[in-house]
């Protein structure tokens, strides 16, 4: 078990070494799977009404879980086989969208940046 991304992203390039499978992890194969993970989680969703959505029984509780732990491992070898930081480019992000998403025009509303600027 690991607490961290650091040792999370060791642990997961020891599962693939063990296997041989780095061979098979280019980025275009890594984020056709993740979208494909991404997909099955959606898929967990996709007839509940938005309040069942938020009330997940244990069994789909667990469901959810997995496609969640599934489109992150392939999420984290992405980042890991492109050399990229997830922690700084999601700090960079963050900080973009608070330049694009100011609190005080965008609190409470959903619009797109670019109604801001008008």
């Amino acid at each position: 078990m690991t607490d961290s991304i650091d040792e999370l992203r060791n642990r997961v390039n020891s599962f693939v070494t063990e296997r041989d499978w780095a061979q098979f992890h280019t980025p275009k194969n890594l984020a056709m799977a993740m979208i494909v993970e991404a997909a099955e989680l959606v898929e967990q969703f996709q007839w509940d009404t938005p309040q069942e959505s938020t009330q997940l029984t244990p069994e789909k509780r667990e469901a959810v879980s997995h496609e969640l732990a599934d489109t992150f491992v392939y999420l984290l070898r992405l980042a890991e086989v492109l050399d990229i930081d997830l922690i700084q480019a999601a700090n960079e992000k963050i900080d973009l969208n608070a330049k694009k998403y100011p609190a005080d025009k965008a609190r409470g509303s959903n619009a797109k940046y670019t109604a801001y600027e008008k």
